[in-house]
């Protein structure tokens, strides 16, 4: 599967954006996706995950209640909405793919075999 990673840009502190991951080369529905970010000092940090029925969705203790994964399987696109957007929500958003992961692992950037190329976000205060 393809990963196309889009929508981020320059926000201010308490703004919304959102983010969308385009997959295309293989079933949408047989895939787990996740939105993980990056910054120079840190390594790459699990944000949220949604199951291949988009029923169970997973968040970092950092984001919940202000960011929500979703996805649209006519589109075959996973979004991340993110509101009340911070200055260390600053980072490079990655989504990220599997087809045979289980649910333990979902957190896990190494259980991931399929990525997009990251999209900016920068919020400033």
């Amino acid at each position: 599967v393809q990963l196309q990673a889009s929508g981020g840009g320059l926000a201010q502190d308490g703004d919304s954006l959102r983010l969308a991951c385009a997959t295309s080369g293989s079933t949408f529905s047989r895939y787990v996706v996740a939105w993980f970010r990056q910054t120079p000092e840190k390594e790459r940090d699990f944000v949220a995950a949604i199951d291949q029925s988009g029923g169970y969705t997973y968040y970092a203790d950092s984001v919940k209640g202000r960011f929500t994964i979703s996805r649209d399987s006519a589109k075959t696109t996973v979004y991340l909405r993110m509101n009340s957007l911070k200055p260390e929500d600053t980072a490079v958003y990655y989504c990220a793919a599997s087809s045979s992961i289980i649910t333990s692992n979902y957190r896990n950037s190494a259980a991931y075999a399929n990525w997009g190329q990251g999209t900016l976000v920068t919020v400033s205060s």
